[in-house]
Parts: structure tokens; sequence; C-alpha cells
């Protein structure tokens, strides 16, 4: 049972509060018993060239919600010299999450914090391909996309509009 059925909250197997409501490709909460997109699991310490890639094949399949967990995974295990990049990056995934649910301005904000956020690393000496990822293109997609967005575009699409994290499609 649910916590909406017994008014307690759900918790993980460390006691932690986490909801086991099942949730959709965009993250958004589903009710109890109904099918849901499985999650990713939380915590897991990947290579960097493994958390592009897995993080690319969630935004291909218009999850941007779990590809912001792959990213902020390597934002909380990654050497402290590269976490503005992984969590600029996990803002990007959420502002296109944000943008496919209907949030036109959160999910314009964080398209633009997450831009800032790789930009900033690359010119504080990070490198502007790290790992392969296109830092100007992405900051350049993510710029447009906030702009079309909140020029009425309203939601978007999340598989439509993923970005190629290693440059052109």
């Amino acid at each position: 049972m649910g916590d909406a059925e017994t008014g307690a909250r759900d918790r993980d197997a460390e006691g932690r509060a986490r909801s086991a409501r099942p949730r959709d490709g965009l993250g958004r909460p589903l009710p109890y018993g109904a099918p849901g997109v499985e999650r990713q699991p939380e915590g897991v310490v990947r290579t960097p060239q493994e958390t592009v890639a897995e993080a690319q094949a969630l935004l291909d399949a218009g999850k941007p919600f779990h590809a912001h967990e792959v990213f902020e995974d390597a934002w909380k295990s990654g050497p402290e010299t590269e976490r503005t990049l992984w969590r600029g990056l996990a803002q990007l995934a959420v502002g296109l999450t944000h943008a496919a649910r209907g949030n036109v301005t959160g999910g314009a904000r964080l398209l633009r914090r997450g831009a800032g956020a790789v930009e900033e690393w690359a010119a504080g000496g990070g490198e502007r391909r790290p790992y392969g990822i296109d830092v100007d293109g992405l900051a350049r997609w993510a710029r447009e996309l906030a702009g079309r967005v909140e020029g009425g575009a309203g939601s978007v699409e999340a598989k439509g509009e993923a970005p190629r994290l290693r440059g052109s499609r």
C-alpha cells in the first residue's frame, strides 16, 4: 500500500522518504498500481563516457527526467573540478523535462541556467568538448529551445527536442 492509502510516507530500503508511486517517462507521478516507466537507480558511479552514453540513450528515448538523474549521479560522485559541468547537464535535462510538461517558465529558466553552467565550466579552464560533449552546441540548443518555449511553442515533445550531447544528429 502506498502513502495515499495508509497515510504513511513511502520509504526506500534505507528508510529515506521516497515515493513508491510509478512515474511516467517525464518523471510525473502516476496513481498507485498504474504501469510506469522503470526508474533510474540512484547513486550509480559511472565513468564519464558511460554517463554520456546512458544519458544520450535516455534523451533519445524521450526520458529527459531519467537522463537528469544520470547526470546528477556524475555531479555528486565525480571530481569537484567537474561538478559545474555535470550540474549544468542535469539542469539542461530537467529543463527539457519541464518544457515537455508544459512548464514554460521553469523549463526556459532551467535551460538557460544549464547553458550558463556548462559555458562557465568551459570558460573556467574546462574543455570545449569534454568527453566529446559539444558544450557550445548544447548551450545554443538550450537557449534556442528556451526562446521557442517562451515564444508560444508551449510544451514540446521531449524525444523530438532531445539534444545530441556530442554534436549534430
